[in-house]
């Protein structure tokens, strides 16, 4: 059975999930503050973490980059759960190294596919055993450590960032749509998932491997289409 903790101030919300993720099945562990939960991980590690983002002394945002920041935590998968919708606040969660956002007020069956997806692709990837170094033109990817090099640079990579170059640069050159991504990365059934998704993290690959972000050279947009790996 799947572990889930869930990471929230509001007790009210807490106990909504709670009892929306066990009657999914999951086994469900709780935290009322950032500290609280940093202290549950030392304890025992779930399989998914449910973050929210507005909490008192240690917000959701770090306790991502602390997750992100130990070796053990690394490949965690984390869905921020918040009442901040902007663009700002997901490009932020993003960076932290977040794998999913969901707004609040929420759907309870849109939650359970989200982390039901999470949980697949994370199954996924530990089960991995293609080549442990995966090259196209000047791009050279480490499927050990998560890490991508360029001749100018080498950038650590989250777990969904590896995910979303990795199926870029699995077929070179083809334009993948935003729904594409969405489906073959974060597993979501067609018609599903945000645009928005895939353009903040395809923007965070960029400022770790471009020399110049806003003018990219590996990772292409394609107007209207979508993205694209070109080969050498």
């Amino acid at each position: 059975m799947f572990r889930v903790l869930v990471v929230d101030d509001d007790l009210d919300i807490v106990t909504v999930l709670k009892r929306v993720l066990e009657n999914a099945g999951y086994q469900v562990a709780v935290a009322y503050s950032g500290l609280q939960a940093l202290e549950q991980l030392r304890q025992q590690v779930p399989d998914l973490i449910v973050l929210d983002i507005v909490m008192l002394h240690m917000d959701g945002v770090a306790v991502c980059q602390h997750v992100r920041a130990n070796p053990d935590l690394r490949d965690l998968p984390i869905l921020f759960l918040t009442g901040k919708g902007s663009i700002e606040s997901k490009a932020v969660a993003f960076g932290a190294g977040g794998d999913d956002y969901l707004t609040k007020p929420f759907d309870v069956e849109e939650l359970v596919l989200r982390v039901s997806a999470l949980l697949r692709r994370s199954e996924a990837l530990s089960a991995d055993h293609r080549a442990p170094l995966f090259r196209v033109g000047e791009l050279a990817l480490d499927c050990r450590t998560f890490e991508v090099f360029t001749e100018q640079t080498k950038a650590l990579l989250t777990p969904v960032e590896f995910e979303l170059l990795r199926c870029l640069m699995e077929r070179p050159g083809k334009v993948f749509s935003a729904q594409e991504l969405l489906e073959a990365v974060w597993d979501y059934p067609p018609g599903d998932g945000s645009p928005d998704l895939v353009r903040q993290h395809i923007v965070n690959l960029r400022s770790k491997i471009e020399p110049q972000p806003r003018q990219p050279t590996y990772i292409l947009t394609v107007t209207h289409r979508g993205y694209t790996v070109l080969g050498s």
